[in-house]
């Protein structure tokens, strides 16, 4: 019923910045939990930061300081800005959507090289 649309994703130097951004569409539940998981070459798929409907934000460890996550809740939209960022961050990104029951995108690679 509800669908995830990401947009955003690709090449980056280290040190760089990129914003991805998901927008949910369908029967969105308006108290739901939107954010972003992301799995690397032969690593599992990791969460890497949440937000609330009411803006509390959860971030992995690796991404504090650096990534900065929100959302329009009148959008049903979410972004990750992410700075400084660094070669271990290259992984496909997929945008996550947890209203009881969860839901992930198709994902977008980012890929930071130099």
């Amino acid at each position: 019923q509800v669908q995830l649309v990401e947009s955003g994703g690709g090449l980056v130097q280290p040190g760089g910045s990129l914003r991805l951004s998901c927008a949910a569409s369908g029967s969105v539940f308006r108290f739901s939990t939107m954010g972003w998981y992301r799995q690397a070459p032969g690593k599992q798929r990791e969460l890497v930061a949440t937000i609330s409907s009411a803006g509390s934000t959860y971030y992995v460890d690796s991404a504090k300081g650096r990534f900065t996550i929100s959302r329009d809740n009148a959008k049903n939209t979410v972004a990750l800005q992410m700075n400084s960022l660094k070669p271990e961050d290259t992984a496909v990104y997929y945008c996550y959507y947890n209203s009881g029951n969860r839901l992930w995108g198709q994902g977008t690679q980012v890929t930071v090289s130099s």
